[in-house]
């Protein structure tokens, strides 16, 4: 016979756990300070803290006031200009029938429509309608504003930081 599950089982994140102690959001299992190593490692992981954990996650939250789901606002921000469906199933890592659903939904809301390809007809690309040209501009225009952890640092801070990021990301070919 099982035993009956025990009440931490079904206790809801961010609640008293049997001993009366709260748990740690369901989040914290994401944070990965614990596992870096050297200052670069600190550094990283800071980062994805500020981005992926910090707060309410920004880009999944803008996309859900916009009534998207996150793949849905992802396919939104690629479609710059019209793409087959392939290279958006590349673009995020999964199989064509996922973008298939994603794309078939965005159809459905009016954001998108399928176009023929003018180099093969059998190739169908990925379009922003108006709407969905609006809605991109929308999301782009959003996941720009700074998050609050960045703006309350002061503006030499602020500079600080942005030159450090720009030297980190700059393209060793370019100089």
């Amino acid at each position: 016979m099982n035993a009956p599950p025990s009440s931490s089982a079904t206790t809801p994140p961010g609640s008293e756990t049997d001993a009366g102690t709260e748990r740690p959001p369901l989040s914290a299992a994401l944070d990965i300070l614990d596992y870096a190593s050297g200052t670069a490692g600190e550094a990283w992981a800071l980062l994805a803290r500020l981005l992926f954990l910090h707060g309410k996650p920004r880009f999944p939250a803008i996309a859900r006031e916009l009534d998207l789901h996150p793949g849905q606002a992802i396919v939104v921000r690629l479609l710059a200009e019209p793409r087959p469906m392939g290279e958006l199933a590349e673009a995020m890592h999964c199989d064509n029938s996922n973008i298939t659903g994603i794309v078939d939904r965005l159809e459905e809301r009016g954001l998108v429509d399928r176009q023929p390809a003018d180099y093969d007809r059998r190739v169908k690309l990925i379009a922003l309608t108006g709407d969905g040209k609006h809605i991109r501009e929308e999301l782009n225009v959003r996941m720009a504003e700074p998050p609050e952890a960045l703006t309350s640092l002061s503006e030499e801070d602020q500079t600080t930081l942005r030159d450090i990021l720009r030297r980190a990301t700059a393209d060793p070919e370019s100089g």
